[in-house]
């Protein structure tokens, strides 16, 4: 990217214009549509319907759990790079984008034949989920690969990223918000029937864009450590991991949502959690931590089925275990911990909205899409916005941070209006802020709860752009898009593992006990934080003469 570049990339609704001056950024504006609607569908306004439908809270957060397909798209990853026959006349990309595009529309139709308010309907609305989710992960794969491969002149990748966010947030703002009125107006059939309808907007941007040119394989293979057989048996035991903790989740999904009396998922969580976590995360990282010990052997001129597998799953993690040294103790401690206290409760805030019990609010669709979906985007893209400001003026540790510890305190707010609003309430009637909102019309409850939202967007919009600088500056260039997708991953599966026992828990004790767990976790980042700034600023000591910021290194 060169300085010119940089200065005129377009911002604002800038960007919007420039999407249509490219054959490839129009693509990739369609594109962040198609790959926002049904992630937003799937892991957000399904509850909503489901919360309609008088699920309880503990059957929510099961069926959450067909958002672990993002946590680990990275582990079919490899397969995305193999053209598919007869549609992969399209392209190798463009093939696998319709073919993905067509199952997400089938599974929404699906959705939207579902009954979950009768016997086995959310058993099989959850089957349709899991699938659009599945297709939907896999698509964020080839989207992501597609970008970076076709980027250049005219359309280089910090353009086409900003306008896959635009694609994604108009996505998000259709598809939380757009289905929450649709929904008081047609029922929530009609809303998946449109979400499916939508997704050929993805599918007119991938008839549409240019099919890229393989990545050549040069300098990945230069990342072999070690003999052939240490390479595959690390590998072998890598898959195979991953193989036992997939099939772990899904039987106890799929037992969770038939059986007449479901097993607990506080107790497969605390028993069995932990070891789909070694499973999934630490065995891969004691591998290359130990793969990166070894000295690098010459790539061979071609290579095996297991040789590309490694270089795709293993080879990123070796080199930045190499890298960090000891250090990598204490970066996946951060990033495993740092979204924590926003994604664990995630999947219960249309319960907590609309719901009414177990100290919920009892607001209306119209109610939520306006405050949450409307209100809410505006205030986080605000958050974002402050965050980015912060990273220049405070600096990248000082602003991830301040971004944790606010993320935590927010929670406290939702833990008040769970239990009456005693201290909003007292705040807002003391500064008048009552008054204030009863000029635009809106009511004390609307009041609380968007002040609430408030605080609670404001600090995720913080705190998540200071993470995603964060990740970027710690990704090699080498494995760069692998390690970010690496990164992503596993800053969800802590918390999306935790939703279930958390919905137990809201069915048991109410709202307010999780929203100061919430709390709590989310300290357990802020110190991981501040060890993480002490390593970044001694590192930094070590190196005389370099004052310019760095990535993360031992």
């Amino acid at each position: 990217m060169t300085a010119t570049s940089t200065a005129e990339k377009p911002k604002g609704l800038g960007i919007l214009r420039a999407a249509f001056t490219d054959r490839r950024t129009l693509a990739m504006l369609l594109l962040g549509f198609s790959a926002g609607l049904p992630f937003v569908l799937v892991t957000g306004t399904l509850n909503a319907w489901l919360t309609a439908a008088e699920v309880t809270a503990s059957t929510i957060g099961v069926l959450s759990w067909v958002g672990l397909a993002y946590a680990f798209k990275f582990l079919w990853s490899p397969a995305m790079s193999s053209k598919l026959p007869v549609i992969g006349r399209l392209g190798r990309r463009r093939g696998w984008m319709v073919t993905l595009q067509f199952i997400i529309a089938a599974a929404l139709m699906v959705v939207a034949t579902s009954h979950p308010e009768a016997p086995g309907g959310v058993a099989a609305m959850a089957a349709a989920a899991a699938l659009a989710a599945f297709a939907s992960a896999t698509q964020d794969i080839v989207i992501d690969a597609w970008r970076i491969e076709v980027a250049g002149e005219g359309a280089p990748i910090d353009l086409l990223s900003s306008i896959y966010q635009f694609g994604y947030r108009i996505a998000a703002l259709a598809g939380a918000a757009g289905a929450l009125l649709l929904a008081a107006a047609i029922g929530w059939p009609g809303v998946y029937v449109v979400g499916a309808l939508l997704m050929g907007l993805g599918l007119v941007g991938s008839l549409i864009a240019p099919e890229p040119e393989p990545a050549p394989q040069l300098a990945v293979q230069q990342e072999r450590r070690g003999s052939d057989r240490l390479r595959n048996i690390a590998l072998i035991a890598v898959l195979a991991g991953w193989a036992w903790a997939a099939f772990q989740i899904i039987q106890f999904m799929v037992r969770a949502l038939t059986e007449a009396e479901p097993p607990s998922a506080g107790e497969f969580t605390s028993s069995t959690g932990p070891w789909i976590i070694a499973a999934a995360v630490l065995l891969p990282c004691a591998l290359a931590a130990f793969i990166s010990q070894k000295s690098t052997t010459a790539a061979a001129a071609g290579s095996s089925i297991l040789d590309t597998l490694y270089d795709r799953i293993l080879a990123p993690l070796t080199e930045l275990m190499g890298r960090l040294k000891g250090a990598a103790i204490l970066v996946l401690a951060l990033i495993l911990s740092y979204r924590l206290t926003d994604s664990i409760w995630g999947s219960f805030a249309y319960p907590f909205y609309m719901g009414a019990e177990g100290g919920a609010l009892g607001h209306t669709l119209v109610e939520v899409a306006l405050a949450s979906k409307t209100f809410g985007v505006i205030v986080t893209i605000l958050g974002i916005a402050l965050g980015g400001w912060m990273l220049l003026t405070l600096g990248r540790m000082a602003t991830l941070t301040l971004g944790a510890i606010l993320a935590a305190l927010t929670n406290l707010l939702f833990a008040d209006l769970a239990m009456g609003a005693p201290v909003i309430g007292g705040f807002m009637q003391a500064t008048g802020l009552y008054g204030l909102f009863g000029v635009f019309g809106v009511g004390e409850p609307m009041a609380r709860l968007m002040l609430a939202i408030t605080g609670e967007n404001l600090a995720s919009g913080i705190a998540g752009t200071a993470f995603v600088a964060y990740l970027s500056a710690l990704s090699s260039r080498m494995f760069g898009a692998v390690q970010f997708a690496v990164f992503t991953s596993l800053a969800l599966l802590i918390g999306t593992l935790g939703r279930a026992p958390l919905g137990e828990m809201i069915d048991q004790q109410g709202f307010a006990p999780v929203f100061v767990i919430a709390a709590w976790l989310g300290s357990i980042a802020v110190v991981f934080c501040v060890l993480e700034w002490i390593r970044e600023s001694r590192s930094q000591r070590a190196l005389p003469g370099d004052t310019a910021p760095t990535a993360p290194s031992e």
